[in-house]
């Protein structure tokens, strides 16, 4: 058995290190989100897949009409100002930070007085009619990804992921209530497994130390790695400096100073290092298949341990001016809440489909119909009538499996109107698509198509395999499953071997 874990643990650890140092690096950007903002890097040196075509990719999310004649465009690649038709589009992000990931726009909104405010991931903003320029709202909160924006009477409603903001539609206003929602009727007070897995897989769930924490075991998963690719190919060093008479007595200490810390650094951290390996594995179809819909009870002092059932859970929210109520959804289900947002939030005997990546569409199209679009597909949802239907093919929705992939649908990442009222949805992979086959898709230009990634986003797809997509196709879903349980076996037979040879010596 332990030439078996000898073996295996050294052509594995060989095979996948590569895996590990790049997770590794990736996984400390994504810790620090904030710090690498500002932080872009061209679109040229990566697969033609990270290229902008048809506006994919999220790079438009929504619109906003503004004027007798003109469009703001918004998403991934920040805000533009476009003509009736979506083209002849111009740079209109004057006033906000640098950096891509700083200019990830969710909402804008022309008030009925009409003054411009937009949500994004760094807070809100109001333009400024004299500066032409963006200029951001202070709001107290400690999360500025703000999500949406709807109005009501002359009031504005900011949603961010965990409270509403509520103000007077004033130029320059900067008074607005912090609103937390009730709990719900029925609320059993736990988390998500998805949610929970994610918190402890980035360390977030401990807060700003929890992440610095896992900064170090992606520190030593790069150090083990290093460590045994230089152990591994030592010996052959040795072997070739003694035959070419070379004095190797300094590489015979190198060699055993690195095997020691090596066997220290593994069973000091091999608990944390595989809670790492094994959450990453959750985080990923098909694990992710398995614990998607599931709960649990709240951790004790974490950040998740917090009354507000609501954190980090808000997704959209608009007003119904028919019933006199406020709709929101989360991340999971749709809500009823009054229009004083005081009394307990009551969700939906009716529910549209909402993936659990979140919803990115959600608009009201009139007589109590609502347009719902998510990684689960578009739909038109009439909630007090039960009536759902599949807006992409215009026929009656029909439920999907429940333990099948978490996207049987169109991965929709936005919808936008033309002056003269043609509707298009944006597909995450395809880009755009009209919603009726007479309506022409306009030519992205190229100016997008150029636009910058954010390291952040970069980052990401490395570290969840979707950047390896152009080597192994659709295979690369498997890559972090695959990784994460070879990384635990490396772990587990390397403090077998150690534990075997040196901890009973």
């Amino acid at each position: 058995m332990l030439r078996f874990f000898k073996k295996y643990h050294k052509w594995l650890g060989l095979v996948f290190s590569f895996f590990l140092i790049i997770y590794s690096l990736s996984g400390i950007v994504l810790n620090h989100r904030d710090l690498l903002a500002g932080s872009n890097v061209s679109r040229h040196l990566f697969p033609k897949s990270y290229s902008y075509h048809n506006w994919n990719l999220g790079a438009l999310r929504g619109s906003e009409k503004i004027g007798h004649d003109s469009i703001i465009l918004y998403g991934n690649m920040g805000i533009w100002l476009a003509n009736d038709h979506l083209k002849n589009l111009r740079d209109f992000s004057a006033g906000l930070p640098k950096g891509m990931d700083n200019r990830k726009i969710f909402c804008v909104h022309e008030s009925e007085a009409g003054n411009l405010y937009l949500a994004s991931l760094r807070g809100v903003f109001q333009f400024d009619q004299e500066s032409k320029s963006w200029k951001k709202i202070p709001l107290d909160t400690h999360d500025e990804r703000f999500v949406d924006i709807t109005e009501k009477d002359g009031e504005l409603f900011f949603l961010s992921r965990s409270h509403v903001f509520k103000g007077k539609d004033e130029p320059n206003a900067t008074s607005f209530q912090k609103i937390q929602l009730k709990n719900p009727v029925g609320y059993d007070n736990k988390a998500g497994l998805f949610k929970t897995i994610w918190f402890i897989h980035s360390g977030e769930i401990y807060g700003h130390w929890g992440k610095l924490l896992v900064d170090l075991l992606g520190l030593v998963f790069i150090l083990l790695s290093v460590g045994g690719i230089v152990y591994f190919f030592m010996p052959r060093k040795m072997k070739n400096d003694h035959r070419e008479g070379k004095n190797i007595d300094h590489l015979k200490g190198f060699h055993r100073w690195n095997l020691r810390w090596h066997n220290r650094l593994g069973y000091i951290f091999i608990i944390f290092l595989l809670i790492t390996s094994l959450t990453g594995i959750f985080l990923r179809p098909p694990g992710l298949i398995l614990i998607a819909s599931g709960k649990v009870s709240k951790i004790p002092f974490t950040i998740l341990d917090t009354p507000n059932a609501w954190f980090d859970k808000l997704r959209a929210m608009e007003y119904d001016s028919l019933n006199n109520r406020f709709l929101v959804l989360t991340d999971e289900w749709a809500y009823s809440v009054d229009e004083q947002l005081s009394k307990t939030p009551e969700s939906f005997d009716f529910q549209p489909p909402i993936s659990i990546m979140g919803v990115n569409v959600f608009e009201t199209m009139g007589n109590g119909n609502y347009l719902v679009g998510s990684f689960a597909g578009l739909f038109l949802w009439h909630p007090e009538r039960g009536l759902l239907m599949d807006y992409q093919t215009q026929s009656d929705y029909k439920p999907v499996n429940t333990m099948g992939p978490p996207i049987q649908n169109s991965s929709i990442s936005g919808y936008v109107i033309n002056g003269v009222g043609q509707a298009f949805y944006t597909d995450y992979d395809l880009g755009m698509q009209p919603v009726f086959s007479g309506y022409k898709v306009p030519e992205m230009p190229q100016i997008i198509g150029e636009s910058r990634i954010s390291l952040w986003n970069l980052a990401l797809e490395i570290h969840t395999g979707r950047y390896f997509s152009f080597i192994l196709g659709g295979f690369y879903i498997l890559l972090v499953p695959i990784v994460g349980l070879a990384t635990m076996f490396i772990l587990i037979s390397g403090f077998v071997i150690w534990w075997k040879r040196y901890r009973k010596a």
